[in-house]
């Protein structure tokens, strides 16, 4: 299956407690951090969560 790279570019600090978590979740804990993960709906879903805080990169 395809795979998406997905970077941290802001920080978590300031933002509800589900969406640091779901930065966990994607595996990234600091900013120009990049993890590749396959591309499902639900690691897409993720991405929607906290949007503002990531980029997707491919």
């Amino acid at each position: 299956m395809a795979t998406i790279k997905i970077k941290q570019i802001k920080s978590k600090i300031g933002y509800p407690v589900d969406q640091k978590r779901t930065l966990e979740a994607l595996g990234l804990h600091k900013i120009s951090q990049v993890v590749e993960k396959e591309d499902t709906p639900v690691i897409r879903g993720m991405v929607r969560k906290v949007h503002h805080l990531v980029e997707v990169i491919g």
